[in-house]
């Protein structure tokens, strides 16, 4: 027995020796589009004060602008996945891509309310199915053991686009002007779309930078593939698992895009920060919500070498739940008891970082629960994450405007109790029904 286990371990560290890795690199490349995408998100965010400026815009025209990106976002994430499943993650990624960055570049373009609404709701409908394309992609080219490092590369470029976004964009806004900031990202991602069209087969096994070995190891433990089909989406709406993720999704992102869409006005507006300091002050939320999603995808794959459903179940959902609660109570203690920027973004910080826990607990879930039909249910999650993006501007925007920035953030950590609820009912080690292999 004992040398069995031997020649057995010799054998798998000979295959590793062999590999040609390109996964990875497709992983960096993962990380490289949702950086590029989250840092497109929170430019207008950061150019917010400037733009108020200049077009004589209040909180809640901002809010609307804010809003119709997401409209757009949202009504994509459904479709989005399902054109991945069709087409493929490679032809609808490059071409959502290139959609993306044709309208973020026209953003530079706007002239009023109406141009720029609609500017962003098209870049928003362009962007939908990116993030389906990229967790297909999760599913097709890593090992069942390595989904949580695979997530975390998308998670990871979404979270370091804010921490580089708001001094990147107040860098060109001063050299530039706001315009020209929207215009070089634009042209950054037409090369993306390129470069993903180019490296990003559907099949690890049709890459010419695959070889046998790593082809083998990626589909270790899979069985193997049938043509495509579309989702059961009528078993899926009858399970309060598909419900549950959503809904629970929906919480977790709101909160983001609170942040994402009003860290920076408040920081200029309540501590008096200027656009320099903002744009370093605003950063650190962001680089501890990136540092706690690293940290969580490794202790992610960790747990899943277990055969136990049940304690990954356990370990994954208690682990969402401690992160959602730790993040409410960090943006209330912001909220109500600290004094000071440094105070302030420390709390902030603490609570942004938490919800990394949360948020990669849902990405490396969604792939356990939707199998094959990973596309698909990514994109019923990012629907709801992202109908929380079309509230969280416009939401704030009100409770701002009426009652002051302390209580839009105290009723914000509220709703993280919504979320503890629904991840009771998640169930991350049991995959839906009509999604097994």
């Amino acid at each position: 027995m004992l040398m069995e286990k031997t020649i057995s371990a010799a054998v798998s560290q000979a295959k590793q020796r062999t590999m040609t890795n390109f996964r990875w690199k497709i992983a960096f490349l993962i990380f490289l589009i949702s950086f590029v995408a989250y840092m497109d998100r929170v430019n207008l965010s950061v150019a917010t004060p400037v733009i108020m400026q200049e077009f004589g815009f209040t909180k809640m025209d901002m809010g609307f602008l804010q809003t119709c990106f997401f409209a757009g976002y949202a009504l994509m994430q459904v479709p989005g996945g399902m054109l991945a499943e069709k087409f493929g993650l490679r032809k609808t990624g490059a071409g959502a891509i290139l959609w993306w960055s044709g309208f973020t570049a026209l953003t530079a373009f706007a002239q009023g309310k109406l141009s720029f609404a609609a500017v962003r709701l098209a870049f928003g409908l362009g962007e939908g199915p990116v993030f389906p394309s990229l967790g297909q992609a999760t599913f097709n080219w890593f090992n069942k053991d390595e989904k949580g490092k695979a997530s975390s590369a998308i998670l990871l470029g979404t979270f370091f686009g804010p921490v580089v976004g708001p001094m990147v964009t107040v860098a060109l806004m001063a050299a530039l002007g706001w315009n020209a900031v929207f215009i070089i990202f634009g042209l950054v991602g037409c090369v993306l779309a390129w470069v993903w069209h180019r490296y990003a087969c559907d099949d690890p096994k049709d890459s010419p930078y695959v070889n046998a070995e790593e082809a083998a190891y990626i589909n270790e433990g899979r069985a193997a593939a049938s043509e495509k089909k579309t989702a059961p989406w009528s078993r899926f709406l009858r399970s309060p698992q598909f419900w549950a993720v959503g809904i629970q999704f929906f919480i977790v992102d709101y909160i983001m895009y609170v942040f994402l869409a009003w860290l920076p006005l408040y920081l200029t507006e309540v501590h008096g920060l200027s656009l320099k300091s903002m744009g370093i002050w605003a950063s650190f939320p962001w680089i501890a919500l990136m540092a706690m999603v690293f940290v969580a995808g490794f202790i992610s794959d960790r747990m899943a070498h277990s055969k136990d459903s049940n304690r990954q179940y356990t370990m994954r959902t208690l682990t969402a739940i401690a992160g959602v609660a730790v993040t409410s109570l960090g943006l209330f203690v912001a909220a109500n008891t600290a004094s000071g920027a440094a105070e302030t973004i420390f709390w902030m910080s603490v609570s942004l970082g938490a919800l990394g826990f949360s948020m990669s607990a849902s990405w490396s879930t969604v792939i356990s629960l939707g199998g094959k039909y990973t596309g698909s249910v990514s994109g019923w999650m990012n629907l709801w994450g992202n109908i929380g993006g079309v509230l969280a501007p416009i939401v704030t925007a009100f409770f701002v405007t009426n009652y002051g920035w302390n209580n839009a953030f105290t009723y914000t950590a509220l709703f993280g109790v919504v979320a503890i609820v629904a991840w009771i009912f998640v169930k991350p080690g049991k995959q839906l029904a009509g999604t097994e292999d």
